[in-house]
């Protein structure tokens, strides 16, 4: 008679539309009234319906978001905390001219259950950092109103082809009365000192060479680490406050242990882009922190559901006129096409062969692999985000930007499909 059943307690759904944006829902879970539904079905097709009581089919994934408007600050320099952007978003009404929104993509792809505010807001200060250091956007002094202009209009278009959001407001704002820059320098030495340390003692752990010279270097080592430490807190001052912008400094360099715990929305992020990268130069040289196969499986549900769109927002483009340039763009989506194939049958991560398993060694480095191949998609939206702005004399050097991305995904996907990645594989140095 349903006396002893458990119900199951339901969703937490305050601080939507402050600090939450979005969170998935299961069925019998009531979405408040200002909010929006959006129903996946198991093949990743997504539809809007009306809020109220959650009724989902078999297999269907079911999130709830709010459209905002939310403000956040970003940091556009890392080398200039004390500066910053106030942004103001919304997440506009469903688009009929396509078939997915891409917000509801980026729900579907990269939102474990829960879209907090400030995660989002991380993620979107690494991807205009990024962009930034690469010189696909500009941020000049702005001593007139044609570069800000400028610059806001490949804000806006960023923001809406990454993550599907319609930037409303973007103002400079002066953060120097709450940044500690010297607490953040301390913090990030004592960051780099942990990870030298926990490095240097798993090498020696592993190859089991912990002689009493090899306990004197580390000594040594921690010894600088300490002294490099101290010098950021004798600029700050013995009485020195700490404020929530450091801590959310700290937050902002993570490990990527600290990465995956937080949720695919808080990684993409890094270069989600040169954060990838890093992590995969880091499970090559073997580090403490190397990929794990929680992130590879992210990282290949990524490039399955993202690839196909990305492919088809290069075909929706309307190209100038030339030869060379349609060519071009149609070795372009080839290449894109047969990178799909290739995730769509990517082997399993820790077998080699059906009676073949793998060390962890190297399914660490071929998890590295896949990382690199999510920072080049993470590339393709940004390079989507400016062809869309482009004018016929910026399609060629694009184009050439287009080729580059491509080859570092071809090059993540072959040798994570390859059983036996060497350790001392030459690198490409990145930013």
């Amino acid at each position: 008679m349903g006396f002893f059943s458990r119900r199951k307690p339901a969703a937490d759904t305050d601080g939507l539309g402050t600090s939450l944006i979005a969170l998935r829902l299961d069925a019998g879970d009531l979405a408040p009234a200002q909010s929006t539904v959006v129903v996946f079905s198991p093949a990743g097709h997504a539809r809007r319906t009306a809020p109220g009581k959650v009724a989902c089919g078999q297999g269907e994934t079911v999130f709830c978001f709010h459209p905002g408007p939310y403000t956040v600050d970003l940091t556009p320099f890392a080398a200039a905390p004390e500066w910053g952007l106030r942004l103001r978003f919304v997440v506009d009404a469903a688009n009929p001219r396509v078939s997915q929104q891409r917000f509801d993509l980026y729900l579907y792809s990269e939102t474990a259950g829960r879209l907090e505010l400030a995660a989002f807001a991380g993620a979107a200060q690494m991807a205009l950092q990024a962009e930034l250091a690469q010189g696909a956007l500009d941020l000049p002094p702005c001593t007139s109103l044609d570069e800000w202009h400028a610059f806001r209009a490949g804000l806006n278009q960023l923001m809406y082809t990454r993550y599907g959001v319609t930037v409303d407001d973007c103002v400079p704002v002066d953060f120097g009365e709450q940044v500690d820059y010297a607490a953040m320098l301390q913090t990030r030495a004592r960051q780099a000192a942990e990870i030298t340390q926990a490095t240097v003692v798993a090498q020696a752990t592993a190859t089991g060479e912990r002689t009493a010279d090899t306990q004197a270097a580390d000594a040594m080592r921690v010894a600088q680490s300490a002294a490099a430490v101290t010098e950021p807190a004798a600029v700050a001052g013995p009485g020195a406050p700490a404020t929530a912008n450091q801590a959310a400094d700290a937050r902002r360099e993570p490990t990527l242990e600290a990465a995956s715990e937080a949720g695919p929305s808080a990684m993409t992020p890094p270069r989600a882009t040169a954060a990838g990268t890093a992590a995969g130069e880091a499970g090559l040289s073997g580090a403490a922190s190397s990929p794990s196969p929680d992130q590879d499986a992210r990282a290949l549900r990524r490039l399955f559901l993202e690839l196909p769109a990305l492919s088809g927002g290069l075909r929706q483009l309307a190209l100038p006129e030339g030869f060379e340039i349609f060519q071009q763009h149609q070795a372009i989506l080839l290449r894109l096409n047969m990178a799909a194939l290739n995730v769509n049958t990517m082997p399993s991560l820790a077998w080699a062969a059906p009676d073949q398993p793998l060390p962890a060694a190297v399914q660490s480095r071929r998890a590295a692999q896949t990382l690199i191949a999510q920072a080049a998609l993470d590339e393709g939206w940004s390079l989507l985000a400016r062809l869309q702005l482009a004018g016929p004399a910026q399609w060629a050097p694009l184009l050439d930007e287009a080729d580059r991305i491509c080859a570092n995904l071809e090059t993540g996907l072959s040798l994570r499909r390859a059983a036996h990645v060497p350790e001392d594989m030459r690198m490409e140095p990145s930013l």
